[in-house]
C-alpha cells in the first residue's frame, strides 16, 4: 500500500534540498527565492531497517524488497494561502493527497538566504503554516455542515452523528487549534475521512539547523524552540542539516562512513527522518524470508495475521490456515531462522493473532 508523506514549510527553509538528499535524485530545483518549487516532486525511498539488512545477509536470497515511503516535495506556503495567496489552493490541494506531513522549519541564520518573514522564528513559522491549514479546514467543515442541515432536521441518524463530530472539529478550529486536537477516535476519523482535513494529518517537524551544530543540536536555540512547539502538539522534532545531508547523498558508502565519523554522527539524519515518517503513518513491518526473496511488508499496527497475509495476496487471506511466526529478535539471537525454530521459538498462530513488529512469517493457506 502506498505510504506518502508531503514535505511542507515556508519558502526557503530547505524543503527541496532535503527532498533531494532523501531521494538522492537532485531533481528538485533548490534556489534562494520563494516558489522555486511549483509542481510537486515525488521520490520513493527505502525505509532503513537493520533487521531487513540482517535477514538479507544470512539468507542470501535471489532478490530482496524493502519497505518504501513516497516523499512529495510541495511548494512553499505563505500567509494567506487559504485565501489564494502564493500558490494558495493549489498548494493546499497537494497536501490533501498525502497521508502525513513532514514540516520543515528553518533553525539556522544566514544573511545570504532570504527568509519570507524577514526573521528566523521557528514558533512563528510553524504558526503561519498551521493557521493556513486550520483556515482551509474550517471552510471545508462549514460547507459540509451546511450540506447536512436538512438531513439533520429530518432526524437522519448518520447526519446527526456526522454533525456531532464536525461540530466538535469546528469548535476546535475556531479556537485556533488543529483538527488533530479535537480528540477524535479512529472510528470518528474514518467517518470524515473524505474531507481530507489538512490539520488532522499526523505531523513530524524537521528542524533544518546550522551545519556547525549538527552533532550538538541541543545547543541550537532555534531547535530548542521547535522542540517546545512540537511537544505542545504531541509531535516529534528531528534535527538535521540540509547542507550536510546533501553532501552525504553524493558520497560513496566508504566516504560516507568517514565523513559521518568526522562529524561525530552514527548515521545520516535523514535515516531517522525516514524511520520516524514511517512510524508516523502508524505502520509496523513484518518479513517473509526465503531463498527466492526476502521482503519487508508494511501493515497498519493492530492488523491480524489474515490481514497481513492479504498484503501479500488476497488468495492467501481468503484461504488462510495459520501463520508460522518466528520473532526477529530470536532469529538474531540464534543466528538464523532455522536455528531459532530448532530452539523452540517458532509459534503457530491463528486468525485472531495480532501481528507484531519484526515478525518473520510463513503463511499456510488453501484455496
Amino acid at each position: 500500500m502506498p505510504l506518502q508523506c508531503g514535505i511542507v514549510g515556508l519558502p526557503n527553509v530547505g524543503k527541496s534540498t532535503i527532498f533531494n538528499a532523501l531521494t538522492k535524485s537532485y531533481s528538485a530545483e533548490a534556489q534562494n527565492y520563494p516558489f522555486c518549487t511549483i509542481d510537486p516532486n515525488v521520490g520513493v525511498v527505502a525505509v532503513p531497517d537493520v533487521r531487513f539488512d540482517y535477514l538479507v545477509k544470512i539468507v542470501e536470497p535471489k532478490s530482496s524488497v524493502p519497505v518504501a515511503v513516497e516523499f512529495v516535495d510541495i511548494a512553499g506556503l505563505v500567509k494567506g494561502a487559504s485565501q489564494g495567496e502564493g500558490l494558495g489552493n493549489k498548494f493546499l490541494d497537494h497536501i490533501r493527497k498525502v497521508n502525513a506531513i513532514l514540516h520543515v522549519v528553518r533553525c539556522f541564520g544566514d544573511e545570504n538566504v532570504t527568509h519570507v518573514s524577514g526573521r528566523v522564528s521557528p514558533k512563528s513559522d510553524v504558526e503561519i503554516v498551521e493557521l493556513e491549514l486550520i483556515l482551509a479546514d474550517a471552510e471545508q467543515v462549514e460547507k459540509r455542515l451546511q450540506n447536512l442541515v436538512k438531513k439533520k432536521k429530518s432526524g437522519d441518524k448518520e447526519a446527526l452523528l456526522l454533525c456531532g463530530i464536525l461540530e466538535r472539529v469546528q469548535t476546535t478550529l475556531a479556537a485556533g487549534k488543529p483538527a488533530s486536537a479535537a480528540g477524535l477516535n479512529a472510528d470518528e476519523k474514518e467517518l470524515i475521512k473524505d474531507l481530507a482535513l489538512l490539520s488532522l494529518k499526523p505531523v513530524l517537524f524537521i528542524g533544518n539547523i546550522d551545519e556547525s551544530l549538527i552533532a550538538t543540536p541541543e545547543k541550537s536555540p532555534e531547535f530548542a524552540e521547535l522542540l517546545q512547539v512540537a511537544a505542545e502538539r504531541g509531535a516529534e522534532a528531528v534535527p538535521l542539516s540540509g547542507k550536510i545531508e546533501s553532501e552525504i547523498g553524493q558520497l560513496t558508502p566508504e566516504e560516507e562512513k568517514e565523513f559521518l565519523a568526522e562529524l561525530g554522527l552514527k548515521e545520516p539524519g535523514l535515516n531517522r527522518v525516514i524511520r520516524e515518517a514511517y512510524k508516523l503513518l502508524g505502520y509496523i513491518t513484518f518479513f517473509t524470508a526465503g531463498e527466492v526473496e526476502v521482503r519487508a511488508w508494511n501493515i497498519v499496527n493492530g492488523s491480524t495475521a489474515p490481514q497481513a497475509a492479504g498484503t501479500i495476496h488476497s488468495d492467501i487471506e481468503r484461504g488462510f490456515i495459520r501463520a508460522e511466526v518466528t520473532p526477529y529478535a530470536a532469529v538474531h539471537e540464534f543466528g538464523t531462522q532455522k536455528k531459532a525454530q530448532e530452539a523452540g521459538k517458532l509459534r503457530l498462530e491463528g486468525k485472531e493473532y495480532i501481528m507484531q513488529d519484526g515478525d518473520v512469517v510463513y503463511f499456510r493457506f488453501n484455496v
